[in-house]
């Protein structure tokens, strides 16, 4: 009897995983006129001084500098930000590749993303339709559709709840009973072993121990040809928190798909031999 495919998720944090840099200084900063590093001092001092979370102060100045600059910011304004998105490498065909290696494995891969980004930009970016969810800060909108206050902030730890999200199958973010309630590990929709994260830098962390510790795959990855940046994913790796770290290039035969592909093949192993076992065994 054919066995339905097993599932299997690939979490990305966004900014420097699948594209270079802070997706706000693609188009959002530039359209403004604003120095990119002058407006994160500004949020960042704004955090500090109120205490606050950076990634709520940061989200506040982009409303008031927006409206300073009579900047429109209704979904379809966000949505046309995001549209120019610069993506590393390979990432336009990653999806559909990496989808069609699992199918030939018995497995379906499903991708989501994880971000302190905003889910406004990632909309309206060229490969919103290959996520299942987009896990991300966004705003509130008022009754014209324009975006008045945020509305919810992905921070390095809050990052964790989403993973247990997908675990178990809890996608809907008004819904926190589903994402709290006992389920045993063996009902989950997706077992923290299937589970591929790929992030790139100290905002993950949280998320690469989770993955990792619970049996999953942690990947690091950074700008290829940035020792910097190489450097600091490697250090990841001595201290325990994730598995390897290559470089940020999606095409085909690079190093990060032949990573992925051999983590496909140890999950279809497993399925395999676990399939193969009696019953009472498996």
């Amino acid at each position: 009897m054919a066995r339905n495919p097993v599932p299997v998720a690939i979490a990305y944090d966004f900014d420097g995983t699948l594209a270079p840099g802070n997706m706000q200084e693609h188009v959002f900063l530039p359209k403004l006129g604003l120095d990119a590093r002058a407006f994160w001092a500004r949020a960042n001092a704004l955090a500090e001084e109120q205490q606050g979370d950076p990634i709520l102060t940061y989200m506040h100045r982009m409303l008031v500098e927006a409206a300073a600059h009579d900047i429109p910011m209704r979904r379809e304004d966000w949505a046309a930000h995001g549209a120019g998105i610069t993506l590393f490498p390979g990432v336009e065909t990653w999806f559909d590749r990496i989808g069609a290696a699992g199918a030939a494995r018995g497995l379906a891969v499903e991708h989501y993303v994880i971000s302190s980004g905003l889910r406004e930009l990632i909309e309206g970016t060229s490969i919103r339709g290959h996520f299942r969810a987009v896990f991300a800060s966004g705003f509130l909108y008022n009754a014209s559709g324009a975006a008045i206050a945020p509305a919810i902030a992905v921070n390095y730890t809050t990052k964790t709840q989403y993973l247990f999200r997908i675990n178990k199958d809890a996608l809907d973010l008004a819904d926190n009973t589903a994402v709290n309630a006992y389920r045993p590990p063996e009902s989950r929709r997706v077992p923290f072993a299937n589970i591929i994260f790929v992030g790139d830098g100290d905002t993950d962390i949280p998320c690469f121990r989770m993955v990792k510790e619970q049996g999953g795959h942690s990947i690091a990855v950074h700008p290829d040809g940035d020792a910097t940046r190489a450097a600091r994913t490697r250090r990841l790796i001595a201290e325990g928190r994730v598995h390897c770290a290559v470089p940020a290039d999606y095409r085909a035969g690079a190093e990060l798909e032949r990573r992925v592909l051999a983590i496909l093949d140890l999950l279809a192993a497993r399925e395999a031999v676990t399939a193969s076992m009696p019953e009472t065994q498996a």
